[in-house]
């Protein structure tokens, strides 16, 4: 059955990606850019299937019409995948408040107030997926990339709660956490802060930029691929790990903070067992 999609962020990457894939398929897409440049080839070429609407994650006022308008217009939205963001390098001492306020408000303000706001338009009509881009760095963190993972990391917490809530509207949540892809995330949307000779040591990533070193291993296309097959299984998936990369340094992670947290279990009971206990007569 052909589904009617909310999709932010469809000029580049993965957003781009799936509406490709989508309206190929039948499907309709309301997808959102900042202008219409990049996707004047869905325009021209899916005239009924293809609501474009020009969107800035960070005007708030904009993204509550944005998705007012796109349920009002096609009855039902199935899908909003919220994809807006970028990243952004440098260590701590090196961003300024200004890309500090910009990333927060683009890639977590934003993605909750379109969540937030696509709620209760499906739960009154019975049901839906809301689908969250974040990144292994959702789970994983390396230097010099501090503010790109407490969006990330911000998100993944407010979406694994949101996910508990919507459940009994039958709404289901979907992270997915992509490793390295060919996409302009790395190559083109990616900034980079003012760098400080200081912290030389920590401006690995500047290689990893560069797409004349080595692009990415992740097929784009094939993610998401994989991301819209999601929507059809039930129940959704919470967290969904795209590239054997990612998924293996996420495990890799995972299993310290396990190894951490069993060695201060283990702290806390030997502390216990030298404990005496209070006497009833001290009571």
């Amino acid at each position: 059955m052909k589904k009617v999609w909310l999709i932010t962020g469809v000029s580049s990457g993965f957003g781009y990606e799936m509406t490709k894939q989508l309206l190929k398929n039948g499907d309709t897409v309301v997808g959102t850019v900042r202008n219409t440049k990049k996707v004047k080839d869905f325009i021209e070429r899916f005239p009924n299937t293809f609501d474009c609407k020009i969107l800035d994650v960070t005007d708030m006022k904009a993204v509550e019409q944005t998705v007012r308008d796109s349920f009002e217009k096609h009855g039902k939205i199935d899908v909003v995948v919220s994809n807006a963001g970028y990243g952004l390098f440098g260590c701590v001492e090196e961003l300024s408040d200004e890309e500090i306020d910009h990333i927060i408000a683009t890639n977590l303000v934003g993605s909750i107030a379109l969540l937030k706001i696509a709620v209760p338009y499906m739960r009154k009509q019975g049901g839906g997926r809301l689908i969250q881009m974040s990144s292994y760095g959702g789970q994983v963190a390396y230097a010099a990339n501090s503010m790109y993972h407490a969006t990330k990391f911000g998100i993944e917490g407010f979406c694994e709660s949101l996910a508990q809530e919507v459940a009994q509207f039958n709404i289901g949540v979907t992270i997915v956490e992509p490793g390295g892809a060919r996409t302009e995330f790395r190559y083109g949307s990616a900034k980079v802060a003012k760098l400080m000779p200081e912290y030389e040591s920590c401006h690995g990533f500047l290689n990893m930029l560069d797409p004349a070193n080595r692009l990415a291993p992740g097929d784009p296309a094939k993610m998401a691929q994989r991301i819209i097959e999601s929507t059809e299984k039930t129940p959704a998936l919470l967290r969904m790990v795209l590239g054997s990369q990612a998924l293996s340094a996420t495990i890799q992670r995972l299993s310290e903070r396990i190894a951490d947290y069993e060695t201060q279990k283990r702290s806390e009971e030997h502390t216990s067992e030298l404990q005496s206990p209070v006497s009833s007569a001290y009571a």
